[in-house]
């Protein structure tokens, strides 16, 4: 079992910046791939971020490349993700997962996932 905990959510002003903590414990964190995804109301959870166990694979959605960096820190169990350039459209609830995979960016992949961290930008 692996349990994850987010943090770091808030109320923002475009353009603003945040950075979500999502802390692992339970199994060996070090080994799996670490992702984050969003959901905003009425849609769909989306792909956001994911970085392999060794930070060796990166990848963003579109939508945030250039704005948004994926980081871990695996003597901490803690995986970041570091919001810049808030737009209104990133409104969302963020969470992190994990996968046993060593790299995937496929939401029916991850196993375990976090309870999510509320993300408001207003415009």
């Amino acid at each position: 079992q692996v349990h994850l905990v987010e943090s770091g959510g808030g109320l923002v002003q475009a353009g603003g910046s945040l950075r979500l903590s999502c802390a692992a414990s339970g199994r060996t964190f070090s080994r799996y791939v670490m992702g984050w995804f969003r959901q905003a109301p009425g849609k769909e959870r989306e792909f956001v971020a994911a970085m392999s166990w060794n930070g060796g694979l990166t990848g963003y959605t579109d939508s945030v490349k250039g704005r948004f960096t994926i980081s871990r820190d695996n003597a901490k169990n803690t995986v970041y993700l570091q919001m810049n350039n808030l737009k209104p459209e990133d409104t969302a609830v963020y969470y992190c997962a994990t996968s046993l995979r060593y790299y995937t960016d496929s939401r029916i992949d991850y196993t375990y996932w976090g309870q999510g961290t509320q993300v408001t930008v207003s415009s």
